[in-house]
């Protein structure tokens, strides 16, 4: 206690006199509170399904519209980031833990946002009856899972990855399980996270008008949102609209990227390895939080404070040195076996229960239908994450051994990667109409404008990873171009490679939904394949047959996982860590 009390007095001792940044730093941060004290009640208002929400083609509406799409996206991340640090933690730390969740994660991430709005939005209506919480829970739920899929691959492959000097350097410094995860752990996984989250914020508009424009039981629930504000354009065929809403969406896009990305991607850059100091990039906000006295000051307090409680966890319960007795072991095994036979008794019912409710619902002819289906889809994907691999690899490789460049690209990067590739379709789709193109080839490259920025982000997160050591030493070796790719980068990429290439395939894999069946006014175009079978079927109110294409779609997903990616991933694991 008097340790604690001192602490305090020093701190507040030390205090400085405010000047006038702390005022502009006061002024911004109170605008960010006022727009969102003022939207926050508008969340709750209530809210009958019976009703629809007036959603007005206005360009004037449109700063209010994005603000509410914002807030949503980021409410949804936050919670994906607490989700990340406790699922992909345990999935790195614990063998039982990684074969239930990455597997779960595999099916989930395969799931469209379809799936999920079609469950979720009945939940969150009977928890919420009566107020518009409900859909905007069922919103930010659906927009939940377009991000936190690939953020928890990314956590856990660079947890996984961590090099066995660095380990051994923990326990020598005695650091507790806690500290850790904060001083080794979290650091270590930043530089691939933080692009992970630029590409979750890409996932987030790419399914925006989904998840803000509900369909719930042949009634269209429209939250006031960018999204609903382009669905609603579409359906009347105003391209006029449509432009205003590009406009607004790019604006929002540059805003969010100077006042979020920019500051916080400069103080991830610290944690890269053999950073150079001097070259981290710089942005407005993070000059003026600097030179505001008084802000920096909280921010020093805080960071004492938090250095503080880790000293005195580490005081309390001493170094990981604890092994459970012989005891508590057998009871932790029964535990574990308990927990598998309880999943595998889940398993069983869930398969009785498909097959019963398919024996039913749906026909010989369905199931056989979708599998076709699937096949098409599968092999339309594979060509797309081919391509995507074969293009964005050499440049993304180019890009981040250039830490300067990539300083200067990462905001078009990231502009161009949240811009939502879904509003570009009805200009396809008006191409395709007016040059009587066929479907199935012309609307396969519109999955690619939604799948190639997983591999873009984990190849440079990847490459600007290496150590410069590392690079400076094989380039002293002067090895020839082909032989440094395939003895050096190649294998140094195999992990986030594998990691961007399987989130690119559960990421084409939901797209092909939006992706296969594009409309414009009263035109709708389908291609041949899964997604387009779920649209469809969606559209048409058949529940049975969309359920039927949802559960063929998760098969596949798993399928080719565990046959092709999860070997991979696991032979790339295992290099990373003996090279380590």
């Amino acid at each position: 206690m008097l340790q604690i009390n001192s602490f305090l007095r020093k701190d507040i001792s030390q205090a400085p006199a405010p000047n006038y940044w702390d005022i502009l730093a006061l002024i911004f941060i109170a605008a960010i509170i006022f727009a969102v004290s003022w939207l926050l009640p508008q969340m709750a208002a209530p809210f009958s399904p019976s009703e629809s929400l007036p959603i007005s083609l206005s360009p004037d509406a449109l700063p209010a519209y994005c603000l509410r799409s914002v807030v949503r996206i980021c409410i949804a991340l936050f919670f994906s980031l607490l989700v990340t640090m406790v699922i992909g933690t345990a999935a790195a730390k614990s063998h039982l833990a990684e074969r239930i969740i990455i597997p779960t994660v595999d099916i989930l991430q395969s799931v469209p946002v379809l799936g999920f709005l079609s469950v979720g939005v009945w939940g969150f209506l009977a928890i919420f009856p009566g107020s518009l919480l409900g859909p905007e829970c069922a919103a930010i739920f659906a927009i939940f899972t377009a991000q936190v899929w690939n953020m928890v691959l990314s956590f856990y492959q660079s947890l996984s990855t961590i090099p066995k000097s660095l380990r051994e350097a923990s326990h020598i410094m005695q650091l507790s399980g806690w500290q850790r995860f904060w001083r080794l752990e979290v650091p270590f996984a930043i530089p691939a996270l933080l692009w992970n989250m630029m590409l979750s914020i890409s996932a987030s508009w790419f399914f925006m008008v989904a998840s803000e424009a509900i369909d719930v039981n042949h009634q269209m629930i429209m939250l006031p949102g960018i999204g609903s504000y382009i669905a609603t354009a579409i359906q009347a065929s105003d391209m006029e609209a449509l432009c205003w809403a590009i406009g607004a969406i790019f604006i929002t896009i540059v805003i969010y990227d100077q006042v979020f990305f920019r500051p916080i991607m400069q103080w991830g850059e610290r944690f890269r390895p053999a950073n150079d100091t001097e070259s981290l990039s710089t942005s407005w906000l993070a000059r003026l939080l600097s030179r505001a006295r008084l802000l920096q000051f909280f921010f020093q307090c805080t960071r004492e404070g938090a250095t503080f409680l880790l000293r005195l966890t580490n005081r309390t319960l001493g170094p990981m040195t604890y092994k459970p007795s012989a005891e508590w072991q057998s009871v932790i095994t029964g535990i574990s076996v308990l927990v598998r036979i309880a999943l595998v008794a889940l398993l069983l019912w869930a398969i009785f229960f498909l097959v019963h409710f398919f024996s039913v619902a749906v026909t010989q002819a369905d199931i056989g239908e979708v599998l076709y289906l699937g096949a098409i889809s599968t092999v339309r994907i594979f060509i797309v994450v081919c391509l995507c691999l074969i293009v964005w690899t050499p440049i993304g490789v180019w890009i981040g051994l250039r830490p300067e460049i990539a300083r200067r690209i990462q905001p078009m990067i990231q502009i161009l990667s949240a811009f939502p590739a879904n509003v570009l379709f009805p200009f396809f789709a008006t191409w395709i109409l007016h040059y009587h193109l066929n479907q199935d080839i012309w609307l396969s490259p519109l999955m690619i404008l939604g799948t190639q920025w997983y591999i873009v982000f984990n190849v440079i997160a990847g490459t600007m990873s290496i150590p410069e050591a590392q690079r400076y030493a094989v380039d002293s070796l002067g090895l020839s171009r082909l032989i440094w790719w395939w003895r050096f980068m190649l294998p140094a990429l195999l992990p986030h490679l594998v990691t961007g290439a399987m989130t690119a395939t559960g990421g084409a894999w939901n797209a092909s939904i939006i992706a296969e069946a594009i409309n414009w006014g009263g035109v709708q175009l389908y291609a041949t394949g899964l997604g387009a079978y779920i649209a469809y079927q969606t559209k048409m109110g058949h529940s049975a047959q969309m359920a039927l294409g949802i559960v063929m779609m998760c098969v596949y997903v798993l399928v080719i996982n565990r046959v092709f990616w999860q070997p991979l991933y696991h032979y790339a694991q295992r290099r990373s860590q003996t090279e380590g």
